[in-house]
């Protein structure tokens, strides 16, 4: 749905009026950009980033040379003056030779910390919903949004990029990530960062790498064989790295067989700088760094937030040869070259007031690409408000918002939660875990579609009232939730109990029932008989309301598809039990008035490790169902929509990129978006699971219509990593290429020979 003119005026008015009461320089417009001082040496844009990096190395000193090895500190944990915008961290500048600061603002799903700044950011669909839309182009603008709105808050680094596979999906982050497959999380991803980039800001990969957990997220050891890393995690980041370019990868907290992520060799050095030739710097996750001498060897580049270990330390390291003067440089180096080679050098950050109505129609665009529609018995869907006499909505905090996922990645709305948050845990990451409701309200999206007096709500706190208000209703809409956020696991799939009793209460007194989850990981559904429908909402950001209001009265047909397989319950993951830390091995809280910087950089000492192995290797998601040969509630790559499709004519070609051509036909009776998926089974030799995507397209039908669909694999999506002989090889014989709709509705087959 459009915005009308006069709403979006009100909308904008009521956003940039709270901005302005709190902050002076939203008021007034800014240049986006102002022209850097053209009398260095390397000022030439012509020249490459590495010359120009090279020539302004040669003019530092070494106190200069360290300084932009590590952060100054984060804001909220000053008392003094700061040079700092408000952010996660930041790097400081060095004048003398035009330098800029690198200021840098978490940003997954939108530019955090705004609201209390003073400042607006929009709050996009999270990661792993944007993910669902399978759509690279989308992704890129997702992306380029975030790096407009942190330029116009005077940051010059995203620390988004999140593509840790979902290796477990009870991890706390899950909705900040892009799924379960290498390809799918490795293509959207890239897309995210090349966007960011587009806009001269510094992006980021991360958690680099098999950060897959937070429980003990600071002391866990992630067990992995080698080519289990290549073939998944680690080639989700490397294929999000050539996608994109990226300006920076953060290593992450755990340690990975053995060695913390932050001075690990073999992720840092034999993976990351000469298997995948990255060029950019490392950045470590904040107090994800251990040691001076060790990380440097290894190919960290620079400590964030504070300087406990590549501040003073390094400098003396330095001094007494413990890292060579090549070794300094060359972090040094890497630095400079990203700041030349994304552009902010030549483009530096300047405030000003940010688009909000074209964030708020990106919001929503994405939103309906997004949102999943599970299941729509005997065609409930959409609803019609001509033939729908009443319909209630009940649970959730569905008249007042919609749910976002807490940690750093949370966007604060102007004004604060709509629903007022419990108070903070006895975790010590409370002071990131809000939960917090966008102030989007489908009650009103829904109303404004039937009238108000055809759409009521009930909270759900009365079993017997939802009852009744379900029995006198056309139709009853029950919106359940999972809060999730950084810093902690979920124990289960399973919604909360409270919510599963209402849900199956309403269905009981209500046949044509349908349920709205807002999650931001699969759930598990023991009610998924008794109710009409399910739709699978997410997060889904600031118009999320009015985005789900198009897709269930049928203005927006639902083209969203699965990027992470629903299991029928926690006894089908390949870890049934979540590896918990013991007590001994559990962060402490910091102490009043103690330097948050200190305390993030020593939070791990001393936390023994402890172990988790991912055992079941290369079965990651939808691989490891299909390889038990378990069943599932929704496959990965499941989405329904108001029209149905056919598949016919597949033909398959060999050669240096393979190419899978097959007819695609809307045989409904309105138009629609397919996402038509591609597959493969390599030969036994391999030793794969039983299938792997290789390839998708989306493709757009007129009811009727039929288009030929060509989809360009390159081998390398063929191929298997060989640890002996460090390289990827392709497997000599009989290839099945599968195209359908989903990773189990795959009609077409047809055999392809290789060498």
């Amino acid at each position: 749905m459009k915005l009308s003119n006069s709403r979006k005026s009100a909308l904008c008015a009521v956003m940039l009026a709270a901005i302005a009461a709190t902050t002076p320089f939203a008021v007034a417009q800014f240049p986006r950009t102002q022209e850097p001082p053209k009398h260095y040496a390397w000022s030439d844009a012509a020249m490459s980033p590495d010359a120009r990096a090279d020539l302004v190395i040669k003019e530092l000193t070494l106190e200069e040379k360290i300084s932009l090895l590590h952060g100054q500190g984060m804001s909220f944990g000053q008392t003094g003056p700061t040079a700092s915008n408000g952010g996660a961290g930041y790097s400081n500048a060095i004048p003398r030779v035009g330098i800029p600061a690198i200021q840098m603002a978490d940003s997954a799903y939108g530019v955090t910390r705004g609201a209390s700044s003073g400042r607006y950011s929009t709050a996009l669909p999270n990661n792993l919903a944007a993910a669902s839309s399978w759509d690279p182009e989308a992704a890129f603008e997702y992306g380029a949004l975030i790096g407009r709105e942190l330029r116009a808050q005077g940051y010059s680094m995203s620390l988004g990029g999140g593509v840790n596979l979902t290796r477990e999906p009870r991890n706390g982050r899950t909705f900040e990530y892009q799924g379960e497959d290498p390809l799918l999380a490795g293509t959207l991803a890239g897309n995210f960062v090349k966007g960011v980039q587009s806009e001269h800001i510094i992006g980021d990969l991360k958690h680099y790498a098999v950060n897959d957990q937070e429980s003990g997220r600071n002391a866990v050891n992630a067990n992995i064989d080698k080519r289990s890393m290549r073939e998944s995690d680690l080639l989700a980041f490397e294929i999000a790295f050539k996608i994109s370019d990226v300006g920076a990868f953060m290593c992450s907290y755990n340690r990975v067989n053995g060695d913390f992520a932050c001075e690990n060799t073999y992720l840092l050095t034999d993976v990351l700088r000469k298997a995948f030739e990255f060029p950019g710097f490392v950045v470590s996750d904040w107090g994800g760094t251990h040691s001076t001498a060790k990380a440097s060897h290894a190919g960290l580049d620079q400590e964030q937030p504070g300087k406990t270990f590549f501040g003073d330390a390094l400098q003396d390291a330095v001094k007494s040869g413990d890292v060579s003067q090549a070794e300094l440089d060359e972090h040094v180096h890497r630095i400079l070259r990203t700041i030349f080679a994304t552009g902010l050098f030549d483009h530096p950050v300047v405030k000003q007031v940010p688009d909000v109505e074209r964030g708020f129609e990106i919001a929503q665009s994405i939103a309906e690409k997004s949102i999943v529609l599970l299941k729509n018995e005997r065609g409930i869907l959409p609803l019609d408000p001509a033939k729908f006499g009443s319909v209630v909505l009940i649970g959730g905090h569905a008249d007042v918002g919609v749910l976002t996922g807490g940690g750093s990645a949370q966007v604060d709305p102007p004004g604060g939660s709509a629903v007022p948050p419990p108070p903070p845990g006895p975790n010590p990451m409370a002071a990131f875990m809000r939960v917090t409701w966008l102030p989007d309200s489908p009650l009103r999206a829904l109303q404004a579609k039937f009238g108000a007096g055809k759409v009521s709500y009930v909270s759900g706190d009365d079993l017997a009232a939802a009852a009744s208000a379900a029995k006198a209703a056309n139709v009853a809409i029950v919106f359940a939730y999972t809060w999730e956020s950084e810093g902690m696991d979920l124990k289960t799939l399973d919604l909360a109990a409270e919510q599963n009793k209402l849900i199956e209460t309403v269905a009981a007194a209500n046949p044509k029932t349908i349920v709205v989850l807002e999650t931001g990981s699969p759930t598990t559904m023991p009610w998924v008989d008794k109710v009409a429908g399910v739709v699978e909402a997410w997060y889904p950001g600031i118009k999320g309301a009015e985005a789900l209001a198009n897709l269930l009265t049928g203005e927006v047909n639902p083209t969203g598809k699965l990027a992470v397989t629903f299991p029928l319950s926690d006894a089908d993951l390949p870890h049934p039990t979540l590896v918990l830390p013991p007590p001994e091995s559990q962060p402490r809280r910091p102490a009043p008035g103690e330097d948050i910087s200190a305390f993030m950089a020593n939070m791990a000492k001393g936390l023994p490790a402890f172990q988790t192995t991912y055992d079941e290797k290369l079965k990651v998601g939808y691989k490891w169902y299909d390889a038990e040969k378990k069943p599932v509630l929704f496959p990965f790559g499941f989405g329904l929509s108001y029209t149905t499709y056919a598949y016919s004519g597949l033909t398959v070609k060999g050669g240096e990129a393979v190419s899978v051509s097959f007819t695609l036909r809307n045989t409904g009776k309105r138009a629609g978006t397919e996402i038509a998926q591609v597959y493969a089974s390599l030969p036994d030799s391999a030793g794969e699971p039983p299938k792997r995507l290789i390839g998708w397209a989306r493709v757009d039908l007129a009811a009727g219509e039929s288009k030929q669909v060509s989809v360009s694999v390159d081998q390398d999506r063929l191929k298997v990593y060989d640890e002996a002989s460090d390289s990827w090889k392709l497997a000599p014989g009989s290839y099945n290429v599968m195209a359908g709709g989903s990773s189990q509705s795959l009609p077409l087959h047809q055999q392809l020979t290789l060498p």
